[in-house]
């Protein structure tokens, strides 16, 4: 792609916020890892190089040697990587014996394109660990922070920048500007990153490697699937063969619902509804990730018994996205798991079957765009996230009957509620949690002793870090008194005001 950017990552946590930025300019961007780069580098008509959670002062400082990209590419340093930058050049770096961050005025000093239409003085994101306090002779300084040490500098004669604070993270004012200048006005890219031209070229891409082969899809009525499901019933139509399980976990009428939204989208669609099997499985399992494992291996061996009924499949359809693919390699090349993925184990050797993942280089929100564009229903690209495991990991505890249909209830009043009230809309995402506790209550002017459940609503971009949803109290106030009134077993409500991190979206 004539316009793709390179970001190089140095192990920073705000990398992929940085990939956002560059992504919601119309523009292509890849993220590597900075000891795993691509072999050819020509490709890439601007570079950007990440922070890292690595100290400056650390024995093996992260680092590359730049001189592998052509003069005139344009080079963006962020954080830690501009502090690297005036070090191996011979600049003074003042380190701090306490790291953290906080937010800071930036005054820029000279009129330059990286800061064209930014205020004189602005907010920003930085790091307290280090401080530029001299640059070369070859380097200019461009902006200072509040405490007078340099805050942005250029390589003379170049287009190559440093910034001590983190532009891509929102704290920073002005800091979208910045990167919007570096790619437009100093890197002279086109922002030819749209839905609709993505759409035309991942069909083309589809038609070659697919070309009149059968491929065979799991979908899970979620944005990810079904926009996976849409775009390659667009590149090879008939061809296409989708399995929808009903894991028993799934919410209140989901099996159903899902189905009929399918009818009219001219999808190959079959309905298996093993929910029994799972539900067995599951009986007297408490511990999330044995949960995980189980719903995993059995999800496998369910999708490939009705796989192997349609014959000559030669490819399979997932709808792996962006997220997926950078989180599942660090900097240091080994794989990083908090949870296992409700598919990941592999597929049976005897399917056979190649990948095809047309999402794998989306984002979720363009994921959506892209959906919106293909002419999906809101009511399905405008859909929460939802745990591939389901409710499984929403019942804290052994998993019964009983205790689905009782969170199935909850979760069924509280998402109908947000629709209500206009507020689904406004949240990333929202459920209800069975918690493994009973407490006392009174109804009837007679004692309970009955459950708890917890309600959560969180807003995010990716999932990689939430925010809790101040949900007005009369809004609480009202479902919780509903909750209590027509879900039998529940005496108690309760709301999570917990954020991610320390704690993760998800309770298990």
């Amino acid at each position: 792609m004539q316009n793709t950017v390179l970001i190089i990552d140095f192990g920073s946590k705000y990398t992929q916020l940085i990939a956002r930025r560059v992504r919601e300019q119309n523009i292509y961007c890849e993220i590597h890892p900075f000891n795993n780069l691509p072999e050819n580098l020509t490709h890439f008509k601007a570079v950007i190089l990440s922070g890292s959670t690595a100290s400056i002062s650390d024995k093996a400082e992260p680092w590359i040697d730049l001189s592998v990209f052509e003069k005139q590419t344009p080079i963006l340093a962020i954080g830690y990587s501009a502090a690297k930058m005036l070090k191996s050049t011979g600049g003074k770096i003042k380190l701090n014996q306490k790291d953290h961050f906080y937010t800071t005025t930036l005054n820029i000093l000279k009129e330059e394109k990286l800061f064209s239409g930014v205020s004189k003085k602005s907010e920003v994101w930085t790091n307290n660990e280090k401080l530029f306090v001299h640059l070369p002779e070859n380097f200019i300084a461009l902006a200072e922070n509040s405490k007078g040490n340099t805050a942005a500098y250029q390589l003379k004669n170049s287009s190559t920048y440093g910034l001590s604070f983190h532009p891509e993270v929102f704290q920073s004012a002005e800091g979208a500007k910045i990167i919007q200048n570096f790619l437009l006005k100093i890197a002279d890219l086109k922002q030819t990153w749209t839905p609709a031209a993505f759409i035309s070229s991942a069909v083309k891409q589809l038609q070659t490697k697919i070309g009149d082969q059968k491929v065979v899809l799991g979908l899970s009525g979620g944005v990810d699937s079904t926009v996976t499901a849409v775009l390659l019933n667009k590149a090879i139509g008939k061809n296409l063969y989708c399995i929808f399980v009903n894991n028993g976990l799934l919410r209140k009428n989901e099996f159903q619902s899902v189905l009929e939204n399918y009818k009219d989208m001219g999808l190959n669609v079959k309905g298996v509804d093993a929910s029994e099997n799972f539900l067995n499985a599951l009986s007297e399992v408490s511990d999330p990730e044995q949960k995980r494992k189980i719903i995993g291996k059995l999800f496998i061996e369910t999708f490939d018994q009705e796989a192997q009924k349609i014959e000559n499949v030669k490819f399979l359809g997932q709808g792996t996205i962006y997220p997926d693919v950078i989180e599942s390699v660090s900097i240091d090349g080994k794989s990083v798991a908090i949870k296992s993925h409700h598919n990941v184990g592999g597929l049976p050797e005897k399917m056979d079957l190649k990948i095809v993942e047309p999402l794998r280089n989306l984002f979720k929100d363009e994921v959506r765009k892209v959906g919106k564009e293909l002419g999906i229903k809101q009511e399905l690209i405008g859909r929460h996230p939802f745990p591939g495991p389901g409710l499984a990991i929403r019942i804290l505890g052994d998993i019964t009957k009983e205790k689905v249909k009782i969170i199935q209830e909850v979760d069924a009043i509280f998402i109908n509620a947000l629709k209500e009230e206009k507020l689904y809309d406004k949240i990333w995402q929202a459920g209800a949690i069975l918690l493994p506790i009973q407490s006392v209550g009174v109804t009837n002017d007679e004692r309970t002793y009955e459950r708890v459940v917890a309600l959560r609503a969180v807003n995010s971009i990716d999932g990689m870090t939430a925010d809790w949803i101040d949900l007005p109290y009369e809004f609480l106030r009202k479902i919780s008194t509903k909750i209590i009134t027509e879900v039998k077993g529940v005496n108690r409500v309760v709301y999570d005001i917990s954020s991610k991190p320390p704690a993760t979206i998800e309770w298990e």
